[in-house]
Formats: C-alpha cells, structure tokens, sequence
C-alpha cells in the first residue's frame, strides 16, 4: 500500500503491462514511463518499481529469491493476465494513452460498418503490437539464436501457433524473439528447442553448405530472457506436434 491506499487489480494490470514492455534493467523509479504511471495513479515512483520487482520475483522460471513483499493479489493478477487476452488489450490500451498523455477511450459508433471495421482492425493491431513489443523486449531486442539485433529482421514468434492456442496468444512465455529465417525454420517444424534450451535441427533439413545459417547453430544454446522463460509446455507441444524429426 502506498500511502493506506490498497492496490486495485485495475492498478496492478497496468503495473503488469508496463513490466512486461520494460527492459528488465531499466525497472527502477528513475524511468520516465514509471513516473508518469505514478502520477497517474497517485503513487509513489517508488512504489511503482517495488511492484515491477514483485512481479518479476513471481515469474516461477526465474532463478531467483521472490520479494516478501509479494500480496495475494500480485499472485492473482499474474496467473490470470497473460492467458486474458481481454484483460490485456484493455490495460495496454489504457497505459499507451496515460503515458501519451491522452487517456481517453475510442468511442466508435455501433451503427457504423466502416467504424467498427476500423476497430476489429485497430484490436487486431494492439495484439500484433503488444506481443512483438513484450518479446523483443524480453529478448533485449535480439534474435535468441543467432544475436542479430536489426529490430527490422527480427520476429516475435509464436511457439505453440496463434490459431492453435487461443488462451496463450499474448503469453510472452509462448514468444521466442527469433530473425525472419530462423522464425520461418521455426514454424516449419525444420528447428525445435529441446529441453535444455538449445537448437535441434531436423534430419529432413538437407545438409548443405548453404544452409550453414541454420546447420551451424544446432546444438548450442539460445540466449536466455531476463523474464518470461520460454513455456516447457510450450516447447514440448513444438517438438511433439510441429518439428520435422
């Protein structure tokens, strides 16, 4: 509490939409777009990063001490957000407008088929934005396997397929930070991650000197998160249902 003032699950949906855009190292009060949250919600900037840390201690894949500090409805909050995707596009929506300065919703009138066009549009949109966002970042905008780190080659894929898994289309632990080459791979089924997180290449995949991209990146390791671990679940699906072995 800051101030007697109890945490909303509102607050702490907008606390988590911005940890889950922010680069883990910059989760401190001194970040502009933590300040203006905590204007926003009549917090300290302090309390604002206490959070931010709280729920990075939940995250169960990090190894390292959870905060005490950490309330019942932290926990809560954290279990139902990623797999809500109602509840993320409305929160990240309302953070993108406090920390534009705006804050105002968009009012679209039902009657208007080319109004409510723009809205399924604008909806699809922030989920695109909002899961490329959350896991370049959580990838320090950089591909896991290779480290190249051009934002114009890079790719936020899924693990487990959009159309296959609808609770987990906006679940960063189901996004892998990966260039267009190796997404394709990736999707295709011609690399998987096992269980130690390093590369497999399928047999089915020709052994040719031109496809030393691919090849000689199999069997090492990808570059870890600072957060949202990649899902075992989620890689064990890829290996058993989409890679070629």
């Amino acid at each position: 509490m800051a101030n007697g003032k109890r945490w909303t699950k509102e607050e702490l949906q907008l606390v988590l939409n911005l940890y889950s855009r922010t680069a883990f190292g910059r989760l401190h009060q001194t970040n502009p777009d933590i300040r203006r949250l905590a204007v926003y919600l009549g917090r300290t900037p302090g309390s604002i990063a206490m959070k931010l840390c709280n729920f990075a201690a939940i995250d169960p894949l990090l190894p390292r001490a959870g905060l005490r500090g950490c309330s019942r409805l932290d926990h809560e909050t954290w279990q139902e957000y990623f797999h809500n995707e109602e509840m993320i596009i409305t929160s990240d929506r309302r953070l993108q407008s406090i920390l534009q300065g705006t804050d105002a919703k968009m009012i679209i009138p039902e009657t208007d088929f080319f109004a409510e066009n723009k809205e399924s549009f604008t909806y699809t949109r922030t989920r695109q934005n909002f899961f490329r966002d959350v896991v370049l970042s959580n990838f320090n905008d950089q591909c896991c396997i290779t480290g190249i780190n051009s934002k114009e080659l890079l790719v936020a894929s899924h693990i487990i397929p959009w159309t296959k898994d609808a609770n987990n289309r906006l679940n960063p632990q189901n996004g892998l930070c990966l260039n267009a080459l190796h997404d394709r791979a990736f999707d295709r089924g011609l690399i998987t991650l096992d269980e130690a997180l390093t590369v497999v290449v399928s047999k089915q995949l020709p052994r040719q000197k031109q496809l030393a991209l691919i090849l000689d990146y199999e069997g090492k390791k990808i570059s870890t998160p600072d957060r949202f671990m990649p899902g075992k679940q989620f890689l064990e699906y890829h290996r058993d249902n989409i890679f070629q072995a």
